[in-house]
């Protein structure tokens, strides 16, 4: 399984990379990009069985990816992982096509019930 994890922050992607191993995703290969803009361009040489992304991140936040991505006909599992859920975001989201919105600080077993309601 290939993962893409989408966020301006190495760092934090760094943590998301540690998270999936606690979880028990340590197996699987995982694929990084910066913003949006990055990450349609990893979709689309990686084609991961599903993508992680912030919601808010320069030059294409999370929802604009989303929807680029949905528009292409791109129907790749796709989740946030984000700082902010308010509930207009986390309608907003799954209108969008998102199958989950974590949001931070997150726990391996929040990761896990996301991505085992996606990937079962």
């Amino acid at each position: 399984m290939t993962v893409l994890i989408v966020d301006d922050s190495r760092v934090m992607r760094q943590l998301v990379t540690r998270v999936l191993r606690q979880a028990g995703f340590g197996d699987h290969t995982i694929v990084e990009a910066g913003n949006g803009l990055e990450g349609l361009e990893a979709v689309a040489a990686h084609r991961p069985d599903v993508v992680l992304s912030d919601w808010n991140m320069p030059e294409c936040d999370g929802e604009s990816f989303l929807l680029k991505l949905r528009a292409s006909g791109d129907q790749t599992p796709f989740g946030f992982i984000t700082s902010e859920a308010t509930s207009g975001m986390y309608e907003r989201a799954m209108e969008g096509g998102a199958a989950f919105l974590v949001t931070k600080p997150f726990t391996a077993d929040s990761i896990k019930a996301a991505l085992t309601g996606v990937l079962a």
